[in-house]
């Protein structure tokens, strides 16, 4: 492993569209290495996927900011609200995050996923019925953005009038690029957050509805399992984390396709290709990028590299899926691949919770477009389309075209039923 980290330049906007011959040269380097990631710090990158595997399972390895050695970390968080940030199922380790999933787990079953498909569909139908006259669009904002945040949003009983203003302020609070946000901004968007927040559940005492936010409430009230801050966190986990990463699975593989126009004819042809499809784009070039931050509890060895006490880990999951050890020509997109497992919603007790909305809102979204927008194209060269900088990994702007026509009526999805399991 080379004694000096190496930068990742999220402000250079070659490798922000593409870090994957970066990424590929890392991983040539060895299973661990130093790199200065998103904010000028320094991390320890766990490249190969069965080192990733493991390491996101190790106990030793800590989802507790606070565990980790560099301030930086902690800065970035809002000053105002630190404390309660830090309590919510994606920061924090058993025995709090046993008790914080088990809250939420209920309403992400396979059952209650399975019966939002109708909405979903409907959603997905509406929108794409209000571009299909013009016969352009940009997919991220007309499409893959709007889809993901009404589903949350009416899965946790948030009025469709609040979602524009959470989605601002959850743009001021996620890191854009290499270096760290403006604390003003983010403690600013936080309490406009929180105030909002505080007003909602208010509004859900008052007058509690079938709806997660009301299902909490009563946890918080009755059953006395999760203090107010507890609460005002799991919010804002939830309605952050319910579409940020979904938007990016949609517009990512909308993007794959259309740079990859064989596989494109060659799930149009066939449909019953799209579950597979969605776990392609998900290992090919997933939602999360390089990875998922752990942070070491004690010193520690991985792949036989010295990690120390309070070093960050990032378990590069977008290195580890394109390892060649466990994945064949990993850098080619192959629709038909057959054994795609990836460590995109990652793995153990932190296995995303809203891995089964996510995937069945991408085929739903993915499928319908396909078969609706005839003749979709992009509208401008490939290397014209604007990513997101940071950790997360999609288009912030995908122009497209296609053939106009009159609102269709709605049709079944293409694709089977969403399968997979929610893990516990």
């Amino acid at each position: 492993m080379s004694r000096q980290p190496v930068l990742l330049p999220y402000a250079d906007p070659a490798f922000v569209a593409d870090p994957f011959p970066l990424y590929r040269q890392l991983s040539q380097e060895g299973p661990v290495r130093r790199a200065v990631i998103a904010g000028g710090v320094e991390a320890w990158l766990v490249t190969r996927f069965e080192d990733g595997l493991a390491a996101l399972s190790d106990p030793r390895l800590s989802s507790d900011v606070r565990d980790a050695s560099d301030p930086r970390l902690m800065r970035m968080l809002p000053a105002t609200e630190r404390e309660s940030m830090l309590r919510t199922m994606l920061r924090s380790d058993p025995p709090d995050h046993t008790r914080l999933r088990r809250l939420v787990s209920k309403a992400f079953t396979a059952r209650r996923i399975a019966e939002l498909r109708p909405r979903i569909q409907e959603v997905t139908d509406r929108l794409l019925d209000a571009i299909l006259p013009t016969g352009q669009a940009d997919l991220v904002a007309d499409f893959a953005l709007p889809l993901p945040v009404t589903v949350i949003s009416e899965l946790l009983g948030v009025p469709s009038t609040d979602q524009g203003d959470f989605q601002r302020w959850t743009d001021e609070m996620i890191l854009r690029g290499a270096e760290p946000p403006d604390p003003v901004k983010v403690d600013a968007a936080w309490r406009q957050m929180r105030a909002y927040l505080v007003g909602l559940l208010d509004d859900k005492r008052a007058r509690p509805g079938d709806d997660l936010l009301s299902a909490l409430i009563t946890a918080r009230d009755e059953e006395n399992r999760l203090d107010e801050d507890e609460l005002i966190a799991m919010c804002f986990l939830l309605l952050v984390a319910g579409y940020i990463t979904t938007v990016n699975l949609i517009g990512g593989g909308i993007a794959a396709l259309l740079a990859h126009p064989e596989q494109l004819r060659m799930l149009r042809d066939d449909p019953e290709l799209l579950p597979g499809a969605i776990e392609e784009f998900l290992r090919w070039d997933g939602p999360v990028s390089p990875g998922i931050a752990r942070f070491a509890r004690e010193d520690l060895e991985i792949a036989g590299t010295p990690v120390p006490r309070g070093a960050t880990v990032l378990i590069a999951s977008a290195i580890a899926d394109r390892d060649p050890q466990r994945f064949p020509d990993p850098d080619r997109l192959d629709i038909t691949r057959g054994d795609s497992a990836h460590l995109a919603f990652g793995h153990g007790i932190h296995y995303c919770l809203g891995a089964p909305l996510a995937r069945l809102e991408g085929q739903i979204a993915i499928g319908t477009a396909l078969r609706r927008l005839p003749g979709l194209a992009l509208a401008v060269p490939p290397e014209e389309v604007r990513w997101r900088l940071g950790g997360l990994r999609g288009p912030s702007w995908l122009p497209v075209t296609f053939t106009a026509a009159a609102p269709g009526v709605p049709g079944v999805p293409g694709g089977a039923e969403a399968t997979a399991d929610v893990a516990s």
